[in-house]
């Protein structure tokens, strides 16, 4: 069985930085990518940045210039570095890991994390 599991959520003020991480355990062998989605109370969840196995990267619009996505394959982990965050960025962060396959054969089309909460305060 695969896990996601992330931290680094917390509360910080408008301007400020946190670090999210995503860590992935289990019978891993390999994976498409990883990507990172949000939840603002009241609203849908949205897409905010994704990164592949290869490195490449991609980000809302939203977050662009002030999110940076990084991973490590041989670690199963990924990062977003959080800058010049707004209250707007307040939501529930989740990780969610694409076309996971084990050394078995098996293979999971998404996994999820179950979230932390970032929270930015005017």
């Amino acid at each position: 069985q695969v896990q996601l599991v992330e931290s680094g959520g917390g509360l910080v003020q408008a301007g400020g930085s946190l670090r999210l991480s995503c860590v992935a355990s289990g019978n891993i062998f390999s994976m498409t990518g990883m990507v990172w989605y949000r939840q603002a109370p009241g609203k849908q969840r949205e897409w905010v940045a994704g990164i592949t196995s290869g490195g490449s990267t991609v980000y809302a619009d939203s977050v662009k210039g002030r999110f940076t996505i990084s991973g490590d394959n041989a670690k199963n982990a990924v990062w977003l570095q959080m800058n010049i965050l707004k209250p707007e960025d307040t939501a529930v962060y989740y990780c969610n890991a694409v076309r996971v396959q084990t050394p078995e054969g098996h293979t999971y089309v998404e996994v999820w994390g179950q979230g932390t909460l970032v929270t930015v305060s005017s």
